[in-house]
């Protein structure tokens, strides 16, 4: 029986236990849990502004992490099926802000949205410490 690889996609900036979490239940999906990470290219097209820490360290933070096997940086939105493809995953998932945004991968694999943490968001602590200083 061959093993089911679960991928999922983030930028995971300023790490939280939002995270975490969500990694966890991707994980708990399958049996090999891939990453990519966004790269610091892909994060300022994508949100407009560079993430706090950089491609590396964030790729070194997620993958110190137990439950994820595998870390690659995600260089565009649009070769998210051809990532699929590289790692025969067999299960995509991703935050439910993102819900209905990567149904077309459903021929490829299923596709599973997690609800996000309440009242955890990268965006506000980035703006909650920005205040403060």
């Amino acid at each position: 029986m061959s093993e089911r690889t679960v991928i999922t996609f983030g930028t995971f900036d300023v790490f939280h236990v939002g995270h975490v979490r969500i990694l966890e239940r991707a994980a708990s999906l399958g049996d090999r849990l891939v990453v990519g990470v966004s790269a610091d290219a892909l994060n300022v097209r994508k949100k407009g502004r560079a993430p706090v820490f950089s491609q590396e360290e964030r790729i070194e933070i997620v993958s110190a992490l137990r439950c994820v096997d595998e870390v690659f940086v995600e260089e565009s939105l649009e070769l998210k099926g051809d990532y699929i493809r590289k790692f025969d995953a067999a299960v995509l998932t991703m935050g439910d802000d993102w819900k209905g945004r990567f149904d077309e991968f459903s021929s490829l694999c299923e596709v599973v949205y997690f609800p996000r943490t309440p009242s955890v968001s990268t965006t506000a602590l980035i703006e909650h410490i920005a205040s403060i200083g």
